[in-house]
Parts: structure tokens; sequence; C-alpha cells
């Protein structure tokens, strides 16, 4: 009882009171590619995360050896670390998230198993042009959060002090990973509700290597915004599914039409060229 007592109030003072958390590093065995460390981020607020098989099972079906792999809104790292593992030394995956307080945990992990993965992790939001946003969260330890143009924003009252930097995504590759792109295999966005836009950003990219697609309907996105994200990747000649799980034998069904981007409320789905 005592030790629930304490869980529950150090996750109170992590919703009200900005300070930083500490790591732990962690040992997964998996399958395919041995002992794969992790570094867990002790804030009160967030679930341990799991290195698993399971999820590299799902993922192998659209990653290989050497390819190049996008993960934008990557967090901690956890798909991350999976994607690197997949793509090998001689690939190549890219972390990107805007959110300093996470982007050290990023940093971490992106460092871990040097000789399973070749990961690069870069504290930048991916946006149509190359501006400055703001940062808020709901929760003072900022475990989750998003980017917005204005100072009020839909994700929480907590604020960043100093504005996060957003880039151009293909500019971003062309200029410092041009022999890398002929290999891009795979994006996965989790944006917090700004996926469309990062979507429209990079069309041009798209449209000339046509990646896997990973993205979220954000539960908060509007229908215009639902039409929108659908309507994009189909315009490019995407064919688009709900899947419920990142494992391998996880339920797909087929979105034919944009009004069935609200056959669930806030969901992941996978675009397929």
């Amino acid at each position: 009882m005592l030790k629930q007592i304490k869980a529950s109030l150090n996750r109170k003072i992590a919703r009200r009171v900005t300070k930083e958390y500490p790591v732990q590093i962690e040992t997964f065995e998996t399958k395919d590619f041995g002992s794969v460390q992790f570094a867990n981020w002790q804030n009160p607020l967030v679930q341990p995360k799991v290195i698993q098989q399971e999820t590299l099972d799902f993922f192998k079906k659209y990653v290989k050896q050497g390819d190049l792999v996008v993960d934008i809104g990557a967090n901690i790292g956890l798909m991350s670390v999976h994607l690197g593992l997949l793509c090998s030394p001689e690939g190549l995956c890219l972390a990107f998230d805007p959110n300093p307080f996470v982007f050290k945990i990023l940093s971490e992990n992106a460092a871990l198993n040097p000789d399973k993965t070749n990961i690069k992790a870069f504290n930048f939001a991916i946006s149509e042009t190359q501006t400055d946003f703001y940062y808020h969260s709901s929760e003072a330890s900022f475990n989750n959060g998003g980017i917005s143009k204005e100072q009020n924003s839909k994700h929480g009252k907590f604020a960043l002090g100093e504005k996060i930097k957003g880039i151009v995504l293909a500019d971003f590759l062309h200029a410092n990973f041009q022999e890398y792109l002929p290999k891009l295999s795979l994006i996965k966005i989790d944006t917090e509700g700004y996926d469309k836009e990062i979507i429209k950003s990079m069309i041009d990219l798209l449209r000339m290597y046509m990646p896997v697609v990973i993205t979220e309907c954000f539960g908060k996105n509007t229908a215009t915004e639902r039409y929108e994200q659908y309507n994009l990747l189909k315009s490019l000649g995407y064919k688009l599914y709900y899947f419920k799980d990142f494992v391998a034998d996880t339920d797909m069904i087929e979105i034919t039409k944009q009004e069935d981007m609200f056959l669930f409320k806030h969901f992941d789905l996978i675009a397929l060229p």
C-alpha cells in the first residue's frame, strides 16, 4: 500500500513540477539480434518500454539491412531502436524529436548498441518551412506534447521557455544524407496531431522514393484534417490500412474512402505503395 501511495504522489508531482528524471539501462533478449540495451526514462508518468521480437517481426516486412528509415516524433527511441536494428550499421535510422526532455533519453538510446545499429538523433521538428515553433505539454515533466505556431496550444498549458527549430526533411536529407536516399524504405510519423502537415512537407520526397509511411490519426483531429491526411496519401498511390499493434500478426483493415478515417477515434495507419 505504501509503495502505491508513493507512486501516486510521484505521478502528481510529475504532472505539476518540471524536473529532470534519470534513465535506467536495461538489457532485452531478441531472437534476431541477441542482447539489446535500452535506456528507460524514470519519469513516473512513463510506462517502461520493452524491446521485443514481435515488433522486430512487424517492421522486418518493410525494412532490411542497409536501408534508410526516418522516425519523426521518436520520443525516447523505442521504435528507433527496433528500426535501427533492422537497418544494421550498414544502414541508417534518423530519429527526430523536438522535445528537449525526451531528446536527452533519445540521444542515449541512439548511442547504445553501436555494433548493431546506426542511429542518429536530432532535436528538430519537421515542418513545411524552416521556422521555429512553440512547444506545449499537458504535463510539467514534458512526457508528451506538441508543436504550435501559436502561443496558445491544444497540447497543454506547460510551455518551453525557448522555441523549437523546425526543418524541411527533404532539404535536410539532401544536404546531409544524400547517399542514403535511394534506400529510403520507411518513414514513421507520430507527432500528436501534426502528421498531416509533415506529410504535406514531404510530398516530393514520397513521390520520388515511395517509402512505407506509418502515421497516426490523432484523436482530436477534425473531419477536414482526417480527410486531408487520407487524400494526401491516396493521391500519391498508397493503399491505407488501419492496424492494431506493432506486431507481425496485427489486425489490418483497409481504409478505402475518406469517411473510413472515422472508423476509429485515435489510431495508427500504414500506407503501402
